[in-house]
């Protein structure tokens, strides 16, 4: 605590043992020193009090005395020289006139007597008239009979304060008589005594203050002091005074003004203060700067060090707060050199197991290999290294598993100091020398350690001189280079450069290798991903359509954008179906890797071929489903997993003729549409279960007429979802992005992809955008065929007009040709309705007839004896394609002949020979 000149008392002591703690009650104990210092004050101040009441009373009695006797002379020298007073005192009785006016007198003044006698002393007036004419003295002992005098005598009232005052006659030389005035003592202590209670109750608050301030400081040095007695306050004191100066610390108790008030014998020692140390400035000590400044500033310090000369100290500063005055602080010094070392290498292990934490959690986050190598620098720089390079094999840079080590390898990964920049860059190819710290460390499967570059760097001056110099220029003078294994297999080198920290050490190759061997499995397991990663997209890039065709009946675009975890098994296809019809498919195969590769590839075959038989959507996806369920079962017994599970497709069928869309899903996003005008709907097709899942229930198809120049938009749910935020809410997205009008499939996949993609696909996203086109109707001729094989030759005749009308002269022998068979056919072996309808699309020519029988007919070889079975051949072998479509209730057989080629006439027969031969055979 300061005291009012700013110095510090030496320290707030802690009590002594036999000390109890403060005590509850208000009153010291009088062992205490406290209790008796409260005591000798509070005797001092009663005594004070009892002297300074008695000398009031005194003094009261004093002055109330000197106020007697001046208020008697006053009185008497008064009623002497009143006017009548001579003459009464020269009249013939004077007793009588003077008697009541020395009464008078008297009750006015408020004097005891007043009382007029003769020279001889005989009395002419008295309080008492029993005592007038009685003789009272001749005169006062002591006093002169010609002046006034004031004296205290025993009169005939008692004790009084008495005042003689003479009269003279006219001519001043005559005394004529006397007149004497007196206030009794008794009359006086009466005033004394009324006075006596405000002066004992004056005396009695001086004592209450007095004691009460004492009170209040013995309260507060009881406290301070802990309620001790001299003697154990004398035990403490030697007990602090042993202890302080015995303690392996230092301590120093420094004023607010900055002067060292108190230095125990170990803090003279760390510090080496001079004898004369104590009452000097800090500053002026010859501490060290860093050292006085702190002990100067009074500011808390917590285990700061300190260079004292050779040790290093850890000062601990506290403020002492004072009552009143500067502040001033409490210093403790400890000496920490050897624990600071010990400290050290404690700490350079806690962080280097903190680092190698770090590095499992830091390095391997990307299944990249070029990634995963630069999280292995950035690890290791700053806190172990100041540079550091990862350098790999070729094979490894591919995916491939390398045939074995090498000193060739390409750099990989730089980070660290400026100076970094002088290494090889990224991407360079680089043959290290037989005698570098590389090639020997792959040589040995160890860490080599290269402490001094500049008298070692004959390797580096082999290698490249220009490079050597430039890393010893910025530098670089030490290097730790150590072997990426993984499985017994070298994958590279990481090699760790130091410019400004200190050289590396021996003891610092272990933690180089824990640390690189971490990182080597990860960059492993990285290039194993890239291999499958890899194969699985070659696999899929393989299995999706390279190009779509170029159909009349749409315009497409579409675009593919694998996840970044890896190709999945979304996919895409545009078919061409008979009758200028189209089939759009999107399908999804939940997961990643080769499997979902290869599992696309098989629905994408097997939607082909089902494609092929001209089925409806709904059964087309029913034979899926049912593929896909024995897929799953034959892999799950196989393999004990779950196989396909999860595949989802969308198929859509449309018919340019009539603009009519058939559409089926299971378990895919619904499709949009959007109108000419910009509109965006999404088209209600009933819902099923993911392929695999349907458990044998039937598919729904849906019927939607397309307006001309409307776009049909499929995609898959990677497109739409987002797992921060709902499906709702990527469909209004969807939305937006597409309602604008006047735009062309490829815009319309860009505006998509612009507005939806996410900066980290988590999944696949296949989108596919057709804008549909309708066919001429002047390009579509329709027959109702009679049940009479007569009629075939007129619909041959109607046939050939309207190819002459569409400018295709040159397509009549083969179409005549292909007609006459396909409707003999139906009459013959058909049933009627029968029904011939001649497209003519962009590239090709399609006939098509249809009948209500769902028989087909089958290309076969006839033998020299059969008298038919031949006019299905000559059909085949005149058109492009041919097939059978079947309806809800009967079938249509289908031709497509190319325009751009024509068929030989076969054998080089003439069209009316054929004709011929094929009237005779249907009129017999």
């Amino acid at each position: 605590m300061a005291t009012r000149s700013g110095r510090l008392r030496v320290s707030r002591f802690r009590p002594y043992s036999g000390y109890s703690g403060p005590r509850s009650t208000a009153l010291p104990r009088v062992r205490s020193v406290a209790g008796q210092v409260f005591l000798l004050q509070l005797a001092i101040m009663v005594l004070f009090a009892a002297a300074a009441g008695v000398a009031l009373v005194f003094q009261a009695r004093s002055a109330s005395m000197q106020e007697a006797r001046q208020l008697a002379f006053g009185v008497a020298q008064a009623f002497a020289h009143a006017p009548g007073t001579l003459e009464a005192m020269k009249s013939d009785n004077p007793r009588v006139p003077m008697q009541p006016r020395a009464e008078e007198a008297r009750e006015e003044s408020g004097v005891d007597y007043v009382v007029a006698f003769d020279p001889n002393g005989f009395r002419w007036t008295h309080p008492d008239p029993a005592l007038i004419g009685k003789h009272i003295f001749a005169l006062r002992e002591g006093a002169a009979a010609d002046r006034p005098f004031t004296q205290t005598f025993e009169g005939s009232l008692g004790l009084s304060v008495d005042s003689t005052v003479p009269v003279y006659d006219t001519g001043g030389k005559t005394i004529v008589g006397f007149v004497s005035a007196g206030i009794t003592v008794d009359s006086v202590d009466e005033v004394v005594q009324g006075q006596l209670p405000q002066l004992l109750g004056f005396a009695g608050g001086a004592l209450v203050i007095s004691a009460g301030g004492t009170a209040l400081v013995s309260r507060r040095l009881r406290r301070q002091t802990h309620g001790l007695d001299p003697s154990e306050m004398t035990r403490m004191y030697e007990h602090h005074d042993a202890v302080l100066h015995a303690v392996r610390e230092g301590v120093l108790i420094i004023g607010g003004d900055g002067r060292l008030l108190l230095a125990n014998d170990e803090a003279r020692r760390l510090l080496a203060l001079p004898t004369d140390a104590e009452e000097r400035r800090v500053t002026d000590l010859g501490l060290e700067d860093g050292t006085a400044r702190l002990l100067g500033s009074g500011r808390v310090a917590t285990d700061e060090v300190h260079l004292a000369g050779d040790r290093l100290l850890a000062v601990n500063m506290r403020p002492v707060g004072p009552d009143d005055g500067p502040a001033g602080s409490v210093v403790t010094l400890r000496d920490t050199t050897e624990l600071r070392a010990l400290a050290g290498r404690a700490e350079v292990a806690r962080e280097r197991l903190r680092l190698l934490y770090e590095a499992g959690v830091r390095i391997g986050t990307t299944l990249e290999v070029t990634s995963t190598a630069q999280e292995l620098t950035e690890v290791a720089v700053p806190r172990f290294a100041d540079a550091a390079t990862v350098d790999l094999l070729d094979p490894v840079l591919r995916g491939e598993e390398p045939a074995g080590p090498g000193s060739e390898m390409r750099r990989a990964a730089v980070h660290g100091v400026e100076g970094a920049r002088t290494l090889h860059p990224v991407g360079e190819l680089i043959r290290f020398v037989p005698t570098s710290p590389m090639a020997v460390g792959v040589e040995r499967g160890h860490a080599v350690l290269e402490a001094d570059l500049a008298a070692s760097g004959d390797w580096m001056a082999a290698q490249d001189p220009v490079r050597a110099r430039r890393v010893l220029e910025h530098g670089f003078h030490s290097l730790i280079t150590v072997p990426l294994q993984a499985r017994g297999v070298v994958l590279g080198m990481a090699s760790f450069w130091r410019s400004e920290a200190p050289p590396f050490e021996e003891e610092d190759l272990a933690f180089a290798e824990e640390l690189v061997a971490r990182a080597a499995v990860a960059i492993d397991n990285a290039r194993r991903y890239t291999r499958e990663h890899a194969l699985a997209e070659t696999l899929q890039r393989s299995l999706l359509p390279g190009s779509l065709p170029d159909h009349s009946a749409v315009e497409v675009a579409h675009r593919y954008l694998p996840a970044l975890d890896g190709v999945g098994g979304d996919w895409f296809d545009v078919i061409p179906l008979p009758g200028a019809r189209v089939a759009l498919v999107v399908g999804d195969v939940v997961g990643h890797g080769l499997h979902a590769a290869a599992t696309m590839g098989q629905l994408r075959a097997a939607v082909h071929t089902f494609s092929a038989l001209d089925l409806s959507p709904d059964e087309l996806l029913g034979h899926l489903d049912e593929l896909v369920a024995r897929i799953d079962g034959e892999e799950s017994a196989e393999r004990d997993d779950k196989g396909v599970t999860g595949a989802t497709c969308l198929y859509a069928v449309y018919d340019p003729s009539s603009g009519q869309c058939s559409l089926a899903r299971s378990g895919h996003p619904e499709p949009a549409l959007v109108h000419p005008d910009g509109t965006v709907e999404y088209l209600r097709v009933p819902g099923a279960p993911p392929l695999g899942l349907g458990g044998g229930e039937p598919f729904e198809t849906a019927e939607v007429t397309l307006p001309e120049g409307s776009r049909l938009v499929l995609y898959t749910d990677g497109l739409i979802e987002d797992r921060e935020s709902g499906i709702d809410i990527g469909l209004e997205a969807l939305r937006d992005a597409l309602a604008r009008p006047g735009r062309t499939p490829e815009e319309t996949c860009r505006d998509v992809f612009d507005t939806l993609l996410p900066a980290h696909p988590g999944d696949d996203i296949a989108l596919l955008v057709a804008r549909t086109h309708r066919l001429d109707p002047s390009r579509v001729a329709e027959w109702d065929v009679p049940g009479d094989p007569a009629v075939v030759a007129g619909i041959r005749a109607d046939v050939t007009r309207r190819l002459e009308a569409w400018g295709l002269d040159e397509m009549a022998f083969t179409t005549e040709l292909v007609i006459s068979e396909l409707v003999t056919n139906a009459i013959r072996y058909g049933t009627e309705p029968i029904r011939l309808r001649v497209l003519h699309d962009r590239d090709s020519l399609v006939c098509e007839v249809a009948d209500g029988s769902s028989t087909s007919p089958h290309l076969r070889r006839a033998a020299t004896t059969d008298e038919g079975g031949r006019g299905l051949f000559l059909v085949a072998q005149f058109s492009q394609r041919w097939g059978t479509r079947y309806l809800a209730r009967g079938k249509v057989i289908w031709t497509e002949q190319s325009l751009h080629g024509q068929a030989s006439d076969a054998d080089g027969a003439t069209a009316d020979t054929l004709l011929d031969q094929w009237d005779e055979a249907w009129s017999t």
